[in-house]
């Protein structure tokens, strides 16, 4: 959204929105800024959450697990969670085919995976985009 129309929308002239917006920039609150890409249109229209839990407990292990699935093309988050499982993946693929060979060859393959769950998503109800 450009700046005219945000300050409209919070009640300011634009110059003092501006700036605002820079402080809040400057301070770490904005983050930064991203585009929203359509799975579906890069042919990755299945969306699967997966859990995982690992066997192993020592930090290096946990770290090359770690570097190891963000570095998967299908993986396009990954969160390290308080409890079981260990971690939630979200895995963009074409369909219930590639998402099998994806899960039999790479994933269920890392070193120290014990158990593996998934789920197919009916529908996104709400995303942070």
């Amino acid at each position: 959204m450009s700046n005219v129309e945000l300050a409209s929308r919070v009640g300011l002239t634009p110059p003092p929105c501006l700036r605002r917006v820079k402080r809040l920039e400057e301070r770490g609150v904005i983050a930064g800024y991203r585009a929203v890409i359509d799975p579906a249109a890069l042919g990755r229209g299945m969306q699967v959450i997966v859990s995982v839990e690992v066997a192993v407990t020592d930090v290096d292990s946990l770290r090359q697990f770690e570097a190891t699935v963000a570095a998967l093309d299908e993986v396009v988050e990954v969160r390290r969670v308080f409890g079981v499982p260990d971690y939630f993946l979200r895995v963009s693929v074409a369909d219930a085919d590639a998402y099998a060979v994806f899960s039999m060859t790479k994933l269920v393959t890392i070193p120290g995976v014990s158990r593996v769950i998934s789920h197919l998503t009916m529908e996104v109800v709400k995303s942070e985009g």
